[in-house]
């Protein structure tokens, strides 16, 4: 019997990021969820501490940590992604406002604590937004840089090239400057970018089998990606909306439903037309050291059948 994997999830909720939650909360023979950090990005702080709270109420597990990070992003004015996902973030189904507490301490000192606490290389962090409160931290104790196992996270683009410019996926564009600490601080990483998660489409048949799972937590998520996919149906002319973050937890459960490549990916934070580019060596001609396994493709079918399956479980 392995011992499931320590996971700290850092999140601006979003539906997609709910999904995650979800199913990680689902998951507790592969991962223990050590708490959950907010962060803005796809709503202000305020709704995105809240909606992690909402969450965990949801799956019935109200027993997690929820900590409040950092509000803006390093050095730039915060964008925020309603016109995706709803003012409240978690647009599309009702849902109570959340009874259990915020945590005191702030995301960054939880995550900085628990880094230095759990054995070295024990704890993968789990990004989901803009990694702002990750570099926060890196910036804050360097010495939690060496400790971390892994960090798996959303973000990014290469083929898919942009969502929110031309060139830009949201999560590093929101906050470039984090990225790239994260991304030159020598841990571990994978990223999911948009190559892998408009892989991950919801169709209508797999929306379906959301909302015959038993219990509110089928019928909530296929009423947040009835919201949410009405705008990538029109921007992207696809079949249904992609499931960015679920990828990352899904990942973390059954890593061979993903295929990649251990490639170099710089940040892009001083272009005109690109700022928030992950500059993505695909092809491996820049001669840099590779410092990201960069995931391209995923098993569609596996994946769904796992998310089904665990979303089941709540």
């Amino acid at each position: 019997m392995t011992t499931p994997r320590k996971i700290i999830i850092d999140t601006d909720p979003g539906q997609d990021d709910a999904v995650a939650i979800l199913l990680a909360l689902a998951s507790p023979e592969e991962l223990e969820v050590l708490g959950i950090t907010a962060v803005a990005g796809n709503v202000p702080l305020p709704l995105t501490q809240k909606n992690a709270r909402i969450v965990c109420e949801l799956a019935g597990k109200a027993d997690v940590n929820v900590y409040a990070g950092c509000a803006a992003p390093l050095k730039r004015r915060l964008v925020t992604a309603e016109h995706v996902h709803g003012k409240t973030g978690l647009d599309g189904p009702v849902l109570n406002d959340p009874a259990m507490p915020l945590q005191d301490t702030h995301a960054v000192e939880f995550l900085i604590n628990t880094l230095r606490r759990e054995p070295a290389e024990s704890v993968t962090l789990c990004p989901l937004g803009p990694l702002t409160n990750i570099a926060t931290a890196l910036q804050a104790a360097p010495d939690i840089a060496p400790r971390i196992r892994e960090i798996v996270l959303m973000g990014g683009a290469y083929f898919q090239v942009g969502n929110i410019t031309p060139t830009a996926e949201f999560n590093i564009y929101v906050d470039p400057e984090a990225a790239d600490i994260v991304f030159r601080s020598g841990v571990p990483l994978v990223v999911m970018p948009l190559d892998v998660t408009h892989k991950a489409l919801v169709t209508k048949p797999r929306n379906d089998a959301f909302r015959a799972l038993p219990g509110p937590v089928g019928h909530a998520v296929a009423e947040m990606t009835d919201f949410f996919e009405r705008f990538d149906k029109e921007k992207y002319g696809s079949e249904g909306a992609p499931l960015h973050d679920p990828c990352v937890t899904a990942y973390l459960i059954r890593p061979e439903l993903f295929t990649g490549r251990h490639i170099n990916v710089e940040i892009e934070t001083r272009g005109d037309f690109t700022q928030g580019m992950t500059v993505a060596d695909w092809w491996r001609v820049s001669g840099r050291a590779p410092n990201a396994m960069f995931m391209g493709d995923l098993d569609a079918e596996g994946f769904f059948g796992l998310l089904t399956e665990r979303l089941a479980r709540l």
